[in-house]
C-alpha cells in the first residue's frame, strides 16, 4: 500500500519515519520530494583502465559545490541533502521528478530503499541529452514513494550502505557471490 500525505505527516510527527531536513512543500499527495546535496562522485578515467570490474574497488573523483555541470551523456553519483530513516515495516522507491526527466536527466537506476535503511540516498544521475545540464544543490531532484509492508521484517537492512553520508560509490566488490 502506497502511503498518503496524511499518513506520511503522522509518521514524521511521531518520529517513526525520519526525513531531515524537510523543505517546505516537500510532502506531496503520495510522496516526499528530496533535494540535491552538494557532493558528487565521478568515475575516475585512467588511461590504464579499459573496463570496470565487479571484483575491484572503483576509483572516483570527488566534487563539491553549489552548482555542477553534468556533461552530455555523462554519469555522476550525487546525494540527497536529506537523511532518511525507515522503520522495519516500510520500504520506499526513489523516483525522478518528471520535470527533471523531461530535460533528459535520468535519476537513479537502483531506486529501492529497504526497510530499516538509514542514511542519505545516493543517486545515480545520467544525462541522456546532447547538451550539458547544470545541477544546483538544494533543488528538488527526486521523490520517495513509501509503501507499508504486511508486517515488520525480522531482518531489516544492515548492509554495506547503512548510515551512508554524501555520495557513496559502488561497493559491489564486497559482495559475497562466488564466480564459477
Amino acid at each position: 500500500m502506497v502511503l498518503s500525505d496524511v499518513t506520511l505527516k503522522e509518521l514524521l510527527e511521531t518520529g517513526e519515519l525520519v526525513v531531515e531536513p524537510l523543505v517546505a512543500n516537500a510532502i506531496q499527495p503520495a510522496s516526499i520530494d528530496l533535494t540535491l546535496g552538494d557532493h558528487y562522485l565521478e568515475v575516475e578515467a585512467r588511461k590504464d583502465q579499459t573496463v570496470l570490474s565487479l571484483d575491484k574497488p572503483i576509483e572516483y573523483t570527488e566534487k563539491t559545490g553549489h552548482t555542477l555541470e553534468i556533461p552530455a551523456q555523462g554519469f555522476l553519483l550525487a546525494t540527497t541533502r536529506e537523511y532518511v530513516k525507515l522503520p522495519n515495516d516500510m520500504t520506499a522507491f526513489v523516483e525522478g521528478r518528471s520535470s527533471i526527466g523531461r530535460m533528459g536527466l535520468f535519476i537513479q537506476n537502483a531506486g529501492w530503499v529497504d526497510p530499516g535503511f538509514e542514511g542519505q540516498i545516493t543517486l545515480e544521475l545520467f544525462n541522456a541529452n546532447r547538451l550539458p545540464i547544470c545541477l544546483e544543490a538544494g533543488r528538488r531532484i527526486c521523490q520517495l514513494v513509501f509503501c507499508k509492508m504486511d508486517r515488520p521484517t525480522p531482518r531489516p537492512y544492515r548492509g554495506k550502505y547503512q548510515g551512508q553520508k554524501n555520495s557513496t560509490g559502488s561497493k559491489v566488490f564486497q559482495d559475497s557471490e562466488v564466480s564459477i
